[in-house]
């Protein structure tokens, strides 16, 4: 899996970079033909830091996507990773019954 990651206004340290990292080897553990990652990082300046992060996951046939919003990246980085397993294993589920 290739994986791209790419912070808007500032630059990401190691350790996030890392933790990211972590979190898309556990997605590919439930689909294995995830081609390519892209996170993009951001956040807003207003009252409150809003941190955003958006990210793609590339598998054979499908582009799945899923963004959300939170006072820090790991919260956000960890929500985001739940909406996509979600979605692989939907994607899985619909192929298995193909396959019957």
């Amino acid at each position: 899996m290739n994986i791209q990651i790419t912070s808007r206004k500032f630059r990401a340290k190691d350790s996030l970079k890392d933790y990211i990292k972590k979190e898309l080897k556990s997605l590919e553990r439930i689909n294995e033909d995830i081609i390519d990652a892209n996170i993009i990082l951001s956040y807003t300046h207003l009252k409150d830091s809003i941190k955003n992060v958006e990210m793609q996951l590339i598998v054979p046939g499908k582009v799945l996507t899923a963004s959300d919003e939170s006072d820090e990246f790991k919260k956000s980085i960890t929500k985001v990773k739940l909406k996509l397993e979600k979605q692989l294993k939907t994607l899985k589920s619909k192929r298995l019954a193909k396959v019957k």
